[in-house]
């Protein structure tokens, strides 16, 4: 009990909220934990909205988004008091790591057969597969936020500061998974380019681990998400003309 006392009781101390709601350095630091945030969750963002394309209706899609995130506020809430304890968990990083490989190997293995057989997929059993999806995106949430916190508690050791540009960071990066899920619907190649940069994803959260320890800087991968991304829209904009002739 003294532990959990230890861990989540400044959560709970209304003199702690009081303080952080009233200072303007704090919020200066939770502005700063919302951009770190955002930069960590582009890689977050890519395959939260490559998972969500599984479902065929809008509405569904939207709706496992808006319950993932709900489940990233209870998970994030629970990881914010036991951080200081997530150094040693680079397991979870092998076992996301593994998990994006064989999205991307199911991918390319579908678009090789056609995609017959992922339309049949996609009918049967809608709700399990509904819900599949929102297990998915609360799995990914997990690997996904051990960086985040972990970047946070560096900057601020107070669990409320953390909380709260944690949980405006989520809400901005389920913003950016809902731009490029829209993209998607209108530039289809965006997909194949998804799949893509998860592989890279992959690769990144294997070599971060401590026996391999190479670091891709978030920003250096952002840059490559905006440069995939202005390359498969000038493709796409590209093959026009050469559909209406």
């Amino acid at each position: 009990m003294n532990i959990l006392t230890n861990l989540y009781g400044p959560f709970f101390d209304i003199n702690n909220w009081e303080n952080v709601l009233s200072s303007s350095s704090d919020w200066l630091v939770i502005f700063s934990l919302v951009m770190i945030e955002c930069i960590l969750s582009v890689d977050n963002a890519v395959v939260l909205a490559t998972q969500t394309q599984v479902l065929e209706d809008k509405k569904e899609r939207e709706k496992s988004l808006f319950y993932g995130l709900w489940g990233a506020y209870i998970f994030r809430f629970i990881v914010i008091g036991i951080g200081t304890f997530l150094i040693n968990l680079w397991e979870i990083k092998v076992i996301g790591a593994l998990y994006l490989a064989y999205l991307v190997f199911r991918f390319f293995d579908k678009q090789k057969r056609g995609r017959k057989t992922r339309k049949l997929v996609k009918k049967e059993g809608r709700l399990s597969v509904f819900w599949r999806v929102v297990i998915q995106i609360e799995f990914m949430d997990i690997v996904f936020s051990v960086d985040s916190v972990l970047a946070s508690l560096a900057i601020s050791s107070n669990p409320v500061i953390v909380l709260i540009g944690g949980l405006i960071g989520i809400l901005a990066m389920r913003g950016i998974a809902e731009v490029i899920m829209k993209m998607m619907q209108k530039i289809p190649e965006l997909e194949t380019m998804a799949y893509v940069l998860i592989g890279i994803i992959a690769l990144k959260l294997l070599l971060s681990i401590p026996m391999i320890d190479i670091e891709i800087p978030s920003i250096v991968f952002a840059g490559i998400v905006i440069l995939a991304f202005l390359i498969t829209i000038g493709i796409h904009y590209a093959k026009r003309p050469a559909k209406k002739q």
